[in-house]
């Protein structure tokens, strides 16, 4: 567009609200919201239905109940999709139902469709205005967007610290750091991604539920993974609440042969699932565990610890987003522990890097989230690393 109609950007805010109104329910497809406006007014909305269900342009135009009037415009948030699939293809529903002009936000991330579904559209003489808030709309399925076109999960960390960078005192004491509110965007972040992962000393020591609570919607579990590759997290009789709680069966660690067969059968018997994934070391080979989870259509993870943990997907180039919360507190002790360790550049331009990068505030808390980008060359530190 050359130049902006305020008009296409509230509808198409409007269509990016029916979006997130199905948040997280939509995978492996992506979040899509449609909406009809004639005569300047919004006649009919629709957003993605469940995976096999139908898509937003076609329950708009059923919410419409009749066919759109002359001069209708569908806004939408992605670009409609060409092919038949379970429910048929968007472009041919919108063709038969007469529109004529059709905005969009974002094109189809996937290469062998990106924009061929606009050029059906034009080929039918349906007008097609693209790029309206299209930073948005392309933004809102990062997850989709990452496994149409790497044809596996997005690997994504949460990172929560102090401006000098220190998640805990000396003392180990960590409780707040960030704000209320930031930790609310966590739990919609939680809604979002179909698996959570944490390191076994997280476990031990936060006995965390890897939930997602909001005052909004009844507790929602994710895939719940425990990276354990020891099975450390099985040897004490007080098993930790991921272990026995109501959604135990949500739960996967993932471990390597040296946990012990005994513990995995254990864990097996209380109706946990346990991938196994060879290793020489006790650590689980992230590249294994990427692979798992795109057999398994698990098109997203989000890991929120440990540092340990997270730094070691640094370190193996297996971290494909990073999700940073500032808090505006100083501790300024080098005893205090540091948000991610185990790499040694000597350079600035040897440091990874965030791209894509945007940056909300939350009562003062500041996040900053965007794709990972690693150096040419990442020099590590070999002494940091022990057993997880």
């Amino acid at each position: 567009m050359s130049a902006v109609d305020p008009n296409q950007v509230k509808f198409m805010q409007r269509a990016l609200e029916m979006a997130r109104s199905v948040w997280g329910n939509t995978h492996p497809n992506p979040m899509v919201g449609a909406v009809i406006v004639e005569d300047g007014v919004v006649v009919a909305e629709g957003a993605t239905a469940p995976d096999g269900g139908p898509h937003a342009e076609r329950l708009a135009l059923l919410a419409r109940g009749k066919p759109p009037r002359p001069g209708a415009t569908l806004y939408v948030t992605l670009e409609p999709c060409s092919t038949h699939g379970r429910t048929g293809a968007c472009t041919e529903a919108i063709i038969a139902a007469g529109i004529k002009r059709v905005v969009v936000g974002a094109t189809d991330p996937n290469p062998e469709h990106a924009g061929r579904g606009f050029a059906l559209l034009r080929e039918a003489g349906v007008e097609v205005i693209t790029g309206v808030l299209e930073r948005e709309c392309t933004d809102l399925n990062l997850i989709f967007n990452h496994w149409i076109t790497r044809k596996g999960p997005l690997i994504a960390a949460k990172v929560a610290s102090t401006l000098d960078g220190k998640i805990a005192c000396r003392t180990g004491e960590s409780r707040w750091i960030t704000n209320e509110a930031s930790r609310a965007d966590v739990h919609r972040w939680r809604r979002l991604f179909p698996g959570i992962a944490v390191g076994a000393m997280t476990v031990l020591k936060d006995n965390p539920r890897l939930t997602a609570r909001s005052p909004a919607q009844p507790e929602w579990s994710p895939w719940r993974f425990v990276f354990d590759g020891l099975l450390r997290t099985v040897v004490d009789k007080n098993l930790p609440a991921l272990f026995t709680d109501e959604f135990r069966e949500r739960t996967i660690v993932v471990t390597t042969p040296h946990g012990g067969l005994g513990y995995v059968r254990k864990l097996r018997e209380m109706g946990i699932k346990v991938w196994i994934f060879d290793s020489p070391t006790q650590r689980v080979p992230f590249a294994d565990f990427r692979r798992k989870c795109a057999e398994e259509r698990i098109s997203g993870v989000l890991v929120e610890g440990g540092a340990q943990l997270i730094s070691e997907l640094i370190r193996a180039r297996q971290l494909d987003y990073l999700f940073a919360y500032h808090a505006p507190v100083v501790l300024a002790d080098d005893k205090a522990k540091s948000i991610l360790v185990g790499l040694r550049p000597e350079r600035i331009d040897q440091g990874v890097r965030l791209t894509e990068a945007r940056i909300e505030e939350f009562d003062g808390d500041v996040l900053m989230r965007g794709v990972v980008k690693y150096p040419d060359k990442m020099l590590i530190d070999e002494t940091v690393f022990g057993a997880r």
